[in-house]
């Protein structure tokens, strides 16, 4: 067997439970190898039978009084009776019928199982049993527990893992010997035999500290390749006008806060050089991103090149389409702004396909249809990409190469990023953040409430109906499910509100089931004041930006995320109006954690750290798309752990190691740098 070889070839391993092993990710014996334990049940200790109290535990002893029955249902239970020297203890086990026949007399095995009260009398409960003297597999150890599925459980996938132990034995080297030495890890083959085979809990920690370290340090080294072979690219030189930055923050309705004039100066600083700036711009929601993208293309325009915007929706690129069109109207640049969606006539793209080539359009705004085959931007100098998440590494590739050349990029998210993610994650990017918001922006007020507080917050919603405001209700779900049983549905919640409580206000309803045309309609009669409340799933979770919504409702709080809580909440908050935003429990529980947190902070950035810590080791799902990056031992709140891993593929990098030499890493990093945000 090698490493590449198919699961099916290992003893044990036939066509039906190599299907079971597929369905968890695993195909090869190194997936297997690499199939890291969600967590440890220690049975390692051997506890004397007259000892035994409730709860796990290894006992050393003899088995005899082997006897098998059915009984009620076809249900076969086997008992026997274990002994060491201080005395004897019941095992029970249910329809597992070999257990008689197995059993060897006047053997010692390790037993381990849970000792409980059943059928009034205390007994071992489906406890495992192995002679001993052989390597245990499932008994008097400590045993990894695994992620499982149905027909495959972390007893099989235990006994699967002994078989290729010589395999993991002989696993190569796949880091330099000076990285080993000045960071004190464990060599590979040990670390993956300690990860599945630990015989002390330090040595699941060393297993983890080498493990976690290489994760990192091939993420952190991907990203820094990228930003090296970024700094040898050729990008458009964009001069930085003084005269036109004063005219343009003159005509602003607002002031600027100290935040939005750092970013800017930096990206000043990045598009006067031939260096292709490659920044991510962080911006809690309503911090005014906008302006700064604005303000960024401002010069590109000056010199008649063009910039590229990609918006996630249509009904965001219609927004920033808008917006962008009265910032730059004043200073008579509104006609150099352009639409380039899908949902336009054929006959307007064309127009527009005609505009971009020729480069009368400079400030191209639109979504994926800014990749398509047709749209031709030679002049491009600058692409800013909201929203980065949410577009796949492929699509932003298409965007880069309608130039011919690397332009400049700025990426822009509103979803804070804890630090150590982005020092892993974004590693080859420059982050810029903005933290304040804008001057005439009030704090959100938010309250945890219970269910039968609901009367009285409808009565606070009218209040700010009567107002003139509007509002959003949001439900986790479409439709009412049999499975999720307690969690409100937008459908029911609409009927409930639109025939009830809210029957002489407008209600609209939007949720992802919907045809794209039919949403756009319904977010634009909210945006159009048509509608009072927009009953909604988390459809309006990015892009939407209503200044006059200033109240929200999340039904069934407790069941979401915080960042997507935090999100849900950004889509209020953003006019002069003081808002409100009620967390609606499931049920009159305590509340959790997560809805602690968001009522007592409005700071994304917090919050991200907090999300990140509560998610768990290598959570980057949910930040990033691609499931690849997801780390299966480090802690990405183990800052001093990233460090170290960071600094040493900078050392690395200088000391002009070569890759080649490395095949393991080199793959891995290969990989890696085609599915992360970097080019």
């Amino acid at each position: 067997m090698e490493l590449d070889s198919p699961i099916q070839d290992v003893k044990g391993v036939g066509k039906q439970l190599s299907s079971k092993f597929n369905k968890l990710g695993i195909h090869t014996i190194a997936d297997l190898i690499s199939y890291y334990p969600k967590y440890y049940e220690d049975y390692s200790k051997i506890t004397d039978i007259a000892k035994l109290k409730t709860g796990k535990h290894t006992i050393k002893a003899k088995i005899n009084q082997v006897s098998g029955r059915y009984v009620r249902r076809g249900m076969h239970i086997t008992e026997a009776i274990a002994s060491d020297e201080t005395g004897s203890a019941r095992l029970i086990w249910f329809n597992q019928p070999y257990r008689a026949k197995a059993i060897i007399s006047n053997k010692y095995y390790l037993i381990s199982g849970d000792f409980d009260l059943r059928y009034q009398k205390f007994a071992m409960q489906n406890p495992s049993c192995e002679l001993e003297g052989d390597l245990p597999v499932n008994s008097g150890r400590i045993l990894p527990k695994y992620r499982e599925t149905k027909g495959l459980k972390s007893n099989q996938i235990r006994k699967v893992i002994k078989n290729i132990l010589p395999l993991i034995n002989s696993t190569q080297e796949t880091l330099p010997g000076w990285i080993i030495k000045s960071n004190k890890l464990i060599s590979r083959s040990k670390a993956l035999y300690l990860i599945h085979y630990p015989k002390l809990n330090k040595d699941i920690e060393a297993a983890k500290a080498r493990l976690g370290f290489e994760e990192v340090f091939e993420l952190t080294l991907s990203a820094l390749i990228i930003k090296q072979l970024n700094s040898t690219e050729k990008a458009l030189k964009i001069k930085f006008d003084l005269n036109l930055a004063k005219d343009f923050i003159g005509h602003l309705p607002f002031k600027l806060t100290d935040d939005q004039r750092r970013v800017l100066w930096s990206i000043y600083k990045d598009l006067e050089k031939d260096i292709p700036m490659n920044r991510l711009l962080e911006g809690d929601v309503g911090s005014g991103k906008t302006v700064v993208a604005t303000m960024a293309a401002l010069m590109s325009l000056k010199q008649g090149y063009q910039v590229a915007l990609m918006a996630p929706t249509e009904i965001l690129a219609k927004q920033h389409a808008d917006t962008i069109h009265s910032l730059l109207k004043p200073l008579g640049m509104e006609d150099r702004v352009g639409l380039l969606i899908g949902k336009m006539s054929s006959k307007s793209k064309a127009i527009s396909h005609s505009q971009i080539k020729s480069g009368n359009m400079q400030f191209i705004i639109g979504t994926h249809a800014l990749i398509q085959e047709k749209v031709d931007i030679k002049k491009l100098s600058l692409i800013i990409i909201d929203e980065q998440h949410r577009f796949g590494v492929e699509q932003r590739k298409k965007l880069i190469a309608k130039a011919g050349h690397m332009p400049h990029v700025l990426t822009m998210t509103a979803t804070p990023i804890p630090r150590s993610l982005t020092l892993t994650l974004y590693g080859e990017m420059d982050v810029s953040l903005i933290k304040q918001k804008p001057e005439n922006r009030k704090p959100i007020i938010t309250e945890i409430c219970s269910p039968n507080s609901r009367d009285a917050v409808y009565d606070k919603i009218i209040t700010q109906l009567k107002a003139g405001r509007q509002a959003f209700v949001v439900c986790p779900l479409i439709l009412d499910s049999e499975v999720l049983k307690g969690l409100r549905s937008a459908e029911v919640v609409y009927k409930e509100l639109k025939q009830g409580y809210f029957k002489d206000w407008r209600v609209g309803l939007l949720h992802g089931k919907q045809k794209t045309d039919e949403k756009s309609s319904i977010m634009q009669d909210f945006i159009d004041k048509k509608l009072d409340i927009l009953v909604s799933t988390t459809v309006i979770e990015v892009g939407v930006d209503v200044p006059n919504a200033n109240v929200m409702l999340i039904e069934n709080a407790d069941r979401f995320g915080l960042a997507q809580l935090h999100q849900l909440r950004g889509r209020i908050g953003r006019g002069e109006h003081q808002s409100h935003c009620y967390l609606m429990q499931t049920d009159s529980q305590a509340p959790t954690r997560r809805l602690r947190a968001i009522e007592g902070t409005n700071d994304g950035f917090k919050l991200s750290e907090l999300d990140l810590d509560i998610r768990g080791p290598g959570a980057i799902y949910g930040t990033a798309q691609h499931g690849a990056l997801d780390l299966s031992i480090a802690k990405l709140t183990d800052v001093e752990l990233i460090a170290t891993a960071r600094n040493t593929a900078k050392q690395f990098i200088e000391r002009e190691e070569n890759l080649v030499q490395y095949s393991h890493l080199a793959s891995q990093v290969n990989k890696l740098l085609g599915v992360t945000n970097l080019n």
